[in-house]
């Protein structure tokens, strides 16, 4: 039997523990900077597209495989380790870096659903290069010294798993709120780089032709020649992008620690849009007709102390104002960077009438969900303007368990109103907002009216108990648009878009995002 020779020793600079070491440090490194592309990708899908679980799923399931195919792959690069290796990071350092702008710009100048495939193929590239890096990892480090088998794969995998941790707290707490998506990710690809084919340009040298030495230290300036100028335009190409979305040019855009903010303005003046994540929230031409028919009908009993929950862009708490009795109205969101544009921007101030500077009015910037569970008031009106449940992160905001603690902050005849979207294009969604408040003990009104910028639009009304008349306040204000016959005509509802077999959503049953995502619901919207 022929026994496998030892595989060569290679002559290095330094002492074979010192190479050792710098070896691990190098797996370390780009070991973070490969759980930062895969984060990264997740993030960008769920700004995008607003599913954080659905992003991270196929992020994650892609790289996996891909990490499997790379390893298989790796057999073909076994005799020039030193090399391949080098090639690899290169290759992996530009991927994951311009990745980022990649998906941004498929999404703004081809199409939303040119996004999906341009991300699987991003996450099989950059999961492949990952996975024919260790086992060539491992031949280089047993080309320092040989050990034992087990022990070289400790060595590696604990620098490798250290390296993911560091870069897994490193994105979220470092690169992301000092440098942004597209430039974080570009400074890691630069790190990437300098650090896999640095490594090998010094330690490996001897393993390495002179013409690919020269190549190498070419192909590493140029990549990061490549990354520095992607870095240095990317503002430019994320405002020109982020305006290739919208119709109207953008006067205002900003990035919160929890959505995208931007405002849009018509050439005329005449037009001015919010959108958060691009969701459209309100527009100039016809934002009266959504507020005042969300809160009106809620104002029509006891309406001394009311609660909002959303509504930062203070439309909602405008409405509610012009009711001389309000003695206070506490309005609880969660970003506030929404509550600073719509205090400060003289169009949106003008269109709230400066409704945060009322001293009725108390602002509280946290969680509805969990600011609700520790909430010991009771409140006339509770208004529910919040954000459609199409992801997890929204979906807990029409549950049963959500309407149940509003529930604990009411009492008596006191009155909730819920925007719940389209019941024409998303009715199974709308009518299951229905059940779980009726699940949580509510007597409820739907009730719907056409909003042009928004489409067909629903809401509920509801009280503990019996569902509620639907009626104007004896003092209500002037409205441009709502009134009583309206009213009447709203509750009415056509036969293709009446409730349907549908069933609440839950906590562990999210329903509400099945309801949005399925393949008829927003067609055409």
């Amino acid at each position: 039997m022929t026994e496998t020779p030892a595989p060569a020793r290679t002559r290095l600079p330094v002492p074979p523990r010192a190479a050792r070491f710098f070896v691990l440090l190098a797996v370390f490194i780009c070991a973070a900077c490969g759980l930062v592309y895969e984060l990264a990708l997740v993030a960008i899908g769920s700004y995008l597209l607003g599913d954080t679980i659905t992003q991270a799923s196929v992020v994650l399931s892609v790289m996996v495989f891909a990490m499997g195919v790379g390893s298989l792959l790796s057999k073909r690069y076994q005799s020039r380790p030193a090399l391949s290796f080098a090639v690899v990071e290169g290759l992996l350092s530009l991927v994951g870096g311009l990745s980022i702008l990649l998906l941004y710009g498929s999404f703004a100048w081809l199409s939303a659903s040119a996004y999906q495939p341009t991300l699987v193929l991003l996450a099989f590239i950059i999961g492949t290069l990952i996975g024919i890096e260790i086992p060539l990892l491992m031949t280089l480090i047993q080309r320092i010294r040989k050990q034992e088998a087990s022990e070289a794969v400790a060595d590696l995998f604990a620098a490798d798993y250290v390296g993911g941790l560091i870069g897994g707290l490193a994105f979220p707490f470092l690169l992301l709120p000092l440098l942004g998506l597209p430039k974080g990710a570009l400074m890691v690809g630069v790190l990437n780089a300098v650090v896999g084919v640095a490594i090998v340009l010094w330690l490996f040298r001897s393993e390495l032709t002179r013409v690919a030495y020269v190549g190498l230290a070419l192909g590493l300036v140029a990549i990061v020649t490549v990354l520095s100028l992607a870095y240095y335009y990317a503002e430019r190409f994320e405002v020109d992008a982020r305006q290739a979305m919208y119709r109207d040019p953008i006067v205002y855009a900003d990035r919160s620690e929890y959505q995208e903010i931007v405002v849009t303005q018509s050439l005329d003046g005449v037009d001015t849009r919010m959108f958060l994540n691009g969701d459209l929230q309100f527009s100039t031409l016809d934002e009266y007709r959504y507020h005042e028919s969300l809160i009106h009908p809620a104002m029509a009993g006891a309406h001394e102390n009311v609660l909002v929950l959303g509504g930062g862009d203070g439309l909602a708490l405008r409405e509610i104002l012009r009711y001389e009795d309000v003695e206070k109205a506490t309005l609880v969101d969660l970003d506030p960077a929404v509550i600073e544009l719509a205090s400060t921007d003289p169009v949106i101030r003008e269109l709230n009438d400066d409704s945060f500077e009322d001293p009725r009015v108390e602002v509280i910037n946290t969680d509805a969900f969990q600011w609700l569970r520790d909430n010991t008031d009771r409140y006339d009106v509770v208004i529910a303007d919040l954000p459609d449940g199409t992801d997890v992160g929204t979906s807990k905001l029409y549950t049963v368990e959500f309407y149940s603690l509003i529930a604990q902050a009411m009492e008596g005849d006191s009155r909730l109103v819920v925007q719940a979207g389209s019941p024409f294009f998303a009715p199974d969604a709308y009518w299951s907002v229905g059940r779980s408040l009726e699940e949580a003990g509510f007597g409820s009104t739907p009730y719907n009216v056409d909003v042009p910028t928004f489409g067909n639009w629903g809401f509920y009304l509801s009280t503990l108990g019996q569902a509620p008349e639907l009626r104007l306040a004896e003092d209500v204000p002037d409205l441009r648009f709502l009134d009583e016959p309206l009213l009447a005509a709203s509750q009415v509802f056509p036969a293709d878009r009446r409730e349907g077999d549908v069933e609440e959503s839950t906590l562990m049953h999210p329903r509400v995002i099945g309801y949005h995502q399925d393949r008829q619901a927003w067609r055409g919207y």
